[in-house]
């Protein structure tokens, strides 16, 4: 008898799946995305940068996120009126008695000592005072009476050293004779350190109260 062979498979196309590690059933896997290419991902354009916020409201002075505000100017400091003008009355009599005696014993006006008696007057009343307007007009007229008064007393201690008497003396019994020796010999160089001393004063309350 002959034996019948069976019938060989036939081939498969390539185009017909293939079975995967024997089984029939399995699907192929699908082709993988090529890898991306080193080169061209190192060569690629930056991101651009993101565009700057829109100005609210069109106005180009607005304040923009995160920026700090510019700081308000410090307020003027305050202090108490009455109390800088008694201080100042007190700075100015001291001082004139000063200047007085540097007058007296040096027998010449000296300017830069009609300056410190302005500026200490106004200093002392703006310290105190504060900011108020009235105190460096009140300052300049004090520290012009007491640079006035400083010359009184000046030469009222010239005319105790001629006359050989107190201090004391001539200036209770003889103070007519002290203002009108003070009339004869004032010269313009006098009025100029009343000015300095009134004009020291108001820019010394100023700069006291900043």
């Amino acid at each position: 008898m002959t034996e019948s062979t069976p019938p060989s498979p036939a081939p498969s196309s390539p185009s017909e799946p293939q079975p995967v590690d024997g089984n029939p059933y399995a699907q192929p896997a699908a082709d993988a995305p090529p890898a991306p290419d080193a080169t061209a991902t190192a060569t690629a354009a930056p991101a651009p940068a993101p565009a700057p916020a829109p100005v609210a409201g069109g106005n180009p002075f607005a304040a923009q996120p995160g920026a700090v505000p510019p700081p308000f100017p410090a307020a003027p400091r305050q202090g108490n009126l009455v109390l800088g003008l008694l201080t100042a009355l007190v700075v100015a009599l001291v001082t004139a008695g000063i200047y007085g005696g540097i007058v007296g014993a040096t027998e010449y006006e000296i300017g830069y000592a009609a300056v410190g008696v302005g500026l200490l007057v106004g200093f002392a009343a703006g310290k105190v005072g504060g900011a108020n307007p009235v105190l460096p007009v009140v300052s300049a007229v004090l520290a012009l009476g007491a640079v006035y008064l400083g010359q009184i007393i000046g030469i009222g201690i010239i005319m105790a050293d001629i006359a050989g008497v107190s201090a004391t003396e001539i200036f209770s019994e003889h103070l007519d004779l002290i203002t009108e020796g003070w009339s004869e010999e004032a010269d313009a160089l006098s009025f100029v350190f009343l000015g300095i001393g009134a004009f020291a004063a108001f820019s010394g309350a100023k700069k006291g109260a900043a």
